[in-house]
């Protein structure tokens, strides 16, 4: 193609970083006596699904109910799906014996690492549980099984917060059904 003036229109390629924003602040949450300090985003796009880089208002809603009954958590295993920058997994942390947070987008799992490592560096850290961040897409079996086989007793209690699921096929569905029946 030509521009006026007989000059070629130029290509430009964007490649997936483009559409990523990485620009985290660290923002104070409080839920109760419980004081969290997180990376995550303002605001963020649904491109390339990286929706997890934020807080919910349904994650938000779900650490003030499990802040009011702390006790459901005491001395629990707990794996939480579509853990994002990992709001509910940390707060459950400071109650909970184990916890395994999973999210599917590898940027996510990113800052849900750094956010890891900041709350178990903490200085006013009162987390009493072992935190791991597992990649987990619905309806992947080996990813699934990996969790599973390093969890062989499985987990008392499964929480999702402002997540979905697609039902495309059977096989997703078989991603629930095996944490409920664990």
């Amino acid at each position: 193609m030509e521009r006026e003036g007989g000059e070629d229109d130029e290509i430009v390629c964007l490649d997936e970083s483009f559409f990523i924003n990485d620009n985290y602040q660290l923002t104070t949450f409080t839920f109760g006596a419980q004081v969290l300090e997180l990376h995550c985003l303002q605001s963020a796009s649904t491109d390339f699904d990286l929706t997890g880089q934020l807080v919910w208002p349904g994650a938000v809603l779900l650490n003030d109910y499990l802040s009011k009954n702390a006790e459901m958590l005491q001395g629990r295993s707990i794996i939480e799906l579509g853990s994002g920058v990992g709001i509910t997994g940390i707060l459950c942390s400071r109650f909970c014996r184990q916890v395994v947070l999973t999210d599917h987008n590898e940027e996510v799992l990113k800052i849900l690492k750094k956010n890891i490592e900041l709350h178990e560096s903490s200085q006013n850290s009162l987390c009493c549980a072992e935190l791991n961040a597992e990649k987990l897409e619905w309806g992947n079996s080996d990813q699934l099984n990996c969790i599973l086989q390093g969890h062989p007793k499985g987990f008392d209690l499964v929480l999702g917060a402002d997540i979905y699921i697609q039902i495309c096929t059977t096989h997703q569905l078989c991603l629930i059904c095996m944490f409920h029946c664990l």
